[in-house]
């Protein structure tokens, strides 16, 4: 029912409130600074990417001719190719363990949860250089763990090797974050009612029913963020290979990653222009394989 509107009296001005910029005034602060540290870079590196500094004429516009060069870039389609596969079979590994660590606690069956929680959590609290550099000096073979186990056992193995380095790197990546995509999977099994299992059991289920038919399917968003999180983290590889590249010069070239590609085209080749559309292509192939993971991870739920 509508309510009817009584007219102000004759002569009688109403003084009607204007817009309110309170709202504003709270997110205003926070806006200034999204613009400043994340929206303009972005767009510097757009505009950077859409000039070239040439000889003759110094830097000049030259439209999309770098997204050109470097989609015809047979370096760049190497890194990229090489962080695809990274993902591809590095990423699958590192959440199974995280999803089987997971479960493991939170099954209530595992003595000292806690001290074991905390051991698969702390290095993840390790600097990745820290982590590097503590694995390269086992991986080496001229020194270190390696070194010792070839002595010993008369072999020759070498993990830094051409063919095998890339395996090096995923297992120091999984090393430092299979911690922390337990921790994202262990917290949302926390959430799921304990009721739900004892009704399973009263009907019979056994541990792996329960685990398929209501564990997997409470927690598959956090199986989503955690797989969108690692899919950036691979394209976003370069800690690992660039500490890594003096022990494996033979097997760590200046483009093995994107990311390494687009730091060696700006310091060492003074190629600023094409190094910002090399990082623009790698945030677009980013944010599409992240968004197609999203999109599959929502439609399943």
């Amino acid at each position: 029912m509508a309510v009817p509107q009584v007219a102000a009296p004759p002569g009688v001005r109403v003084k009607r409130r204007g817009r309110s910029w309170k709202g504003w005034q709270f997110v205003g602060p926070f806006m200034l600074v999204f613009a400043f540290v994340f929206l303009a870079p972005i767009a510097y590196t757009i505009y950077l990417s859409l000039y070239r500094n040439q000889l003759v004429g110094g830097n000049s516009f030259v439209g999309l001719d770098n997204y050109t060069k470097a989609l015809q870039d047979s370096q760049f389609w190497s890194a990229l190719g090489r962080v695809s596969l990274f993902l591809v079979v590095q990423v699958p590994i590192m959440l199974a363990l995280a999803l089987i660590v997971a479960l493991a606690i939170d099954s209530g069956r595992l003595y000292g949860k806690a001290f074991f929680r905390v051991s698969i959590f702390l290095p993840y609290a390790v600097p990745a250089v820290v982590a590097t550099l503590m694995w390269g000096f086992m991986y080496g073979n001229q020194f270190g763990l390696v070194k010792n186990i070839n002595d010993w056992l008369g072999t020759a193995l070498d993990p830094l090797a051409p063919n095998i380095v890339l395996a090096s790197i995923g297992n120091i990546v999984t090393w430092e974050f299979i911690g922390y995509n337990m921790l994202i999977l262990y917290s949302a099994l926390a959430t799921v009612p304990t009721s739900l299992y004892e009704s399973a059991e009263i009907d019979g289920a056994s541990q792996m029913k329960i685990i398929t038919a209501i564990k997997l399917p409470a927690i598959r968003g956090a199986i989503t963020i955690a797989t969108i999180f690692s899919v950036i983290g691979s394209f976003q590889l370069f800690n690992e290979p660039s500490i890594l590249r003096p022990l494996a010069k033979n097997a760590i070239t200046t483009f093995f990653t994107p990311n390494l590609y687009a730091s060696s085209l700006t310091f060492a080749g003074q190629q600023y222009n094409y190094a910002a559309t090399v990082a623009i292509i790698m945030a677009l192939v980013t944010m599409v394989i992240a968004y197609i993971v999203q999109l599959r991870g929502s439609r399943n739920r």
